[in-house]
């Protein structure tokens, strides 16, 4: 009787924060030697998005060649449903089938969870893909590198030991005013500080309706190109931020902050 087959590991790989930035960072600057060499060694593989997955391994192989081509790189995409939807229903089972995009990994091979930017599952769809792998009993390697949120949290001067993401916020802009003074009221009532994202040519727009809609004494903070030598956060009270007149350009991801 034979033995069962050993399942690999799924390691997370993170990505550069410069995706569809007119930067790019030194992946030696933002990865360290470990999970650059992890990546490089790697296979087989989940992701966002097959073309920018295959981007992101050719700059790799410019500092470790890659254990295969890229041409011969075994790719599989995430459903664009979990992209729109997220990866989870009400009762926390995928939309789709996760378990099998990990057909490698239970076949015994080690594969490479990996989104657009930053670290996969978190505020980025794969977190089914990690939850198959665990029920399927494959050990599961988050690899280090950058974590746009945690930066953003880091550098903004707002609470850091109560704090929630919370996605994007509606683009209706009558929804988005009930729901930006929801989170505000978390925000000073709790001391829970609040994260959220926009979708770069939206930054402009949710920065005029941060302004128009918080408290003058809320304090918010906004950091943009993180990693990149043109990172900046801004962290003050949304009476500053009125008295500066500030524009926000709409190609750099930026993270958003509100607390007290």
């Amino acid at each position: 009787m034979s033995n069962p087959i050993t399942p690999g590991t799924l390691y997370l790989v993170p990505a550069p924060l410069d995706f569809g930035c007119d930067e790019a960072a030194p992946l030696t600057d933002v990865l360290p030697e470990h999970s650059l060499r992890t990546a490089a060694r790697l296979t087989h593989w989940v992701c966002e998005n097959a073309k920018s997955c295959r981007a992101y391994l050719k700059r790799i192989d410019a500092l470790h060649p890659l254990a295969a081509p890229l041409q011969q790189q075994q790719i599989a995409e995430l459903p664009r449903e979990a992209h729109k939807k997220g990866d989870h229903g009400v009762k926390g089972s995928a939309s789709f089938d996760a378990a099998a995009l990990l057909a490698p990994l239970l076949a015994g091979h080690d594969m490479g969870l990996v989104s657009e930017a930053g670290m996969p599952a978190v505020a980025d769809p794969g977190s089914s893909i990690v939850r198959a792998a665990h029920e399927a009993g494959a050990p599961v390697v988050p690899l280090v590198g950058p974590v746009s949120l945690l930066l953003a949290l880091a550098a903004s001067g707002l609470n850091g030991q109560n704090f929630a993401f919370v996605g994007y916020v509606p683009s209706d802009a009558t929804e988005r005013t009930a729901r930006l003074r929801e989170l505000e009221q978390l925000a000073l009532r709790q001391g829970q500080t609040q994260l959220f994202i926009e979708t770069p040519y939206r930054n402009a727009a949710l920065l005029q309706a941060l302004l128009q809609t918080l408290q003058p004494h809320t304090r918010l903070s906004i950091s943009s190109g993180l990693t990149l030598a043109g990172a900046r956060t801004q962290s003050q009270t949304v009476r500053q931020w009125k008295a500066d007149k500030p524009t926000l350009d709409g190609r750099t991801p930026m993270v958003f902050a509100i607390g007290r």
